[in-house]
């Protein structure tokens, strides 16, 4: 699958007159994009349920917020190790078949949480939320790009937005729903007795929309790369030897800052699985090398993918505004009961899904709208640039950071699709695996949690939101630097 999107002079994206969900050659695609969008409200709502159980695991566990930071990891770190996968089954079998994998997972994944009630050991709840993570990680993998060529691919920015919508909307449900059963007052603080029933509804959920998408027809799009001839084997680009050590030296910059930080969430799984201590260090080692090795490989292999600026610090975008999402989602009950003493964990569920997930899902709506009239990167830029203000000022705690805290919600919401458009824009035959490779990002997630839970168990939760901050000002940044760096990597294409 190739995306390209293409640039009026007024720099507004129009659709040629051939509708939002009809390509040039008169094929309507608007009902299959109604069922991918149950995917993004599926994906929504378990994402919005996790957001409630750090709070929970804490009372009922008796686990501090660095350890309950777990529940994101478990989660995102089925994304990074999953994203890759998921990109070769939608190659191997199609996207209908990867959606069908992937709902399978997540079925298998909620349906575990039965017995992993009756056992009632953190392990048991964190391998349910990670087999969860790896079904939502081939929805996304193949969801995303997908909506963005079911029509015209100028409009894809738009399509995105729309479909993250839905997202935001499950976002919405999740922890109203899952804070009724949570953190019903008939359940005790110690219990986990009520985590049972919303994911025995998923499940249900899940497998019926099985049942739908088997039955129905979901095309493989091929869809022309306008920026980009194809690649032949004979004109690859192939890094030359200054390159290659560039390429060796930044690799090894990036796994050792994921080291720094994914290390000590290994050793908390390490400790919590009761594993033997004396080979913690060496396994940490051989996985460390293996990924940076994997890694070079595959960036040399495919380096007229990786030398596109835009591409790959799209891939470090996306990591951070994953984290800062994540973070901020995770400890905002936290963050509520830490500045308004009066508010119970119910009250602070209700208001995330109600107020916070309502203002994300608005922002998402009302985005699509203003991308369709301005250019994206702009529109990246500005609302990254308002998020950081409005992060700060929750640093500063109080009831202006508690409003400052909501709209973060609003403003921070075009940032996933957004940014994930813009990235796998112009990729041409490598769009299914950078799609893949900017999913695998969302591993950003997985550290944010358990980074700003030490800081909020050091200092206090307010400073731990520093973390988001830093994140959004690199998001900001490639924003107002992306459109000179796709001209930069369009200027190279014609060179090369």
């Amino acid at each position: 699958m190739n995306i390209s999107t293409t640039e009026s002079p007024s720099g507004a994206r129009s659709s040629a007159g051939v509708g939002l969900f009809r390509t040039a050659d008169g094929r309507n695609f608007a009902v299959v994009f109604v069922l991918i969008t149950s995917l993004f409200l599926l994906w929504g709502f378990c994402n919005g349920m996790i957001d409630i159980l750090n709070k929970h695991f804490q009372d009922a566990l008796h686990i501090n917020k660095e350890q309950s930071g777990l529940v994101q990891a478990s989660n995102y770190l089925a994304y990074f190790l999953m994203a890759i996968p998921a990109g070769l089954i939608a190659k191997k079998i199609g996207y209908k078949g990867g959606i069908l994998v992937g709902l399978s997972l997540i079925a298998g994944g909620a349906f575990w949480f039965i017995p992993a009630t009756h056992i009632g050991t953190y392990w048991a709840f964190l391998l349910g939320l990670f087999v969860i993570g790896a079904g939502m990680t081939c929805l996304e993998t193949i969801a995303n790009p997908y909506a963005t060529v079911l029509g015209p691919p100028e409009t894809g920015p738009t399509r995105i937005n729309i479909a993250q919508t839905f997202n935001g909307a499950g976002w919405i449900l999740g922890p109203i729903i899952g804070g009724y059963f949570v953190f019903s007052g008939s359940q005790e603080v110690s219990s986990n007795a009520g985590l049972s029933t919303p994911y025995i509804g998923i499940g249900l959920f899940v497998l019926l929309l099985l049942v739908v998408f088997a039955v129905s027809r979901v095309p493989d799009l091929h869809v022309e790369d306008e920026s980009h001839g194809a690649v032949t084997a004979q004109s690859r680009l192939k890094p030359s030897s200054m390159q290659l050590l560039g390429i060796a030296v930044v690799l090894a910059l990036v796994c050792g800052l994921l080291y720094f930080f994914i290390a000590p969430i290994l050793a908390m799984v390490w400790t919590l699985l009761h594993l033997n201590e004396a080979l913690f260090e060496p396994v940490t080692y051989a996985l460390l090398i293996a990924a940076y090795v994997a890694s070079f490989l595959l960036v040399t292999r495919k380096w007229d993918m990786f030398r596109r600026s835009h591409f790959t610090l799209g891939i470090l975008a996306q990591f951070m505004y994953v984290a800062a999402q994540t973070g901020i989602f995770s400890f905002f009950v936290n963050y509520v009961l830490e500045n308004d003493p009066g508010a119970t964990r119910l009250q602070a569920s209700k208001w995330l899904g109600a107020i916070g997930f309502g203002l994300f899902m608005l922002g998402r709506l009302c985005g699509s709208g203003v991308i369709s009239q301005f250019r994206p990167e702009r529109v990246l830029a500005a609302y990254a640039s308002i998020s950081i203000v409005l992060v700060a000022v929750t640093m500063g705690g109080g009831k202006a950071g508690l409003y400052a805290l909501f709209a973060s919600f609003f403003f921070m919401s075009v940032g996933f699709p957004t940014i994930f458009a813009l990235g796998i824009r112009g990729l041409g035959e490598y769009t299914k695996l950078g799609s893949s490779l900017i999913v695998m990002s969302i591993v950003g997630g997985a550290i944010a949690p358990p980074f700003m839970g030490h800081i909020a168990d050091t200092h206090s939760m307010r400073v731990g939101f520093v973390v988001p901050l830093i994140c959004f000002i690199f998001v900001a940044l490639y924003g107002f630097a992306w459109a000179k760096l796709n001209t930069l990597d369009s200027v190279a294409d014609t060179k090369g």
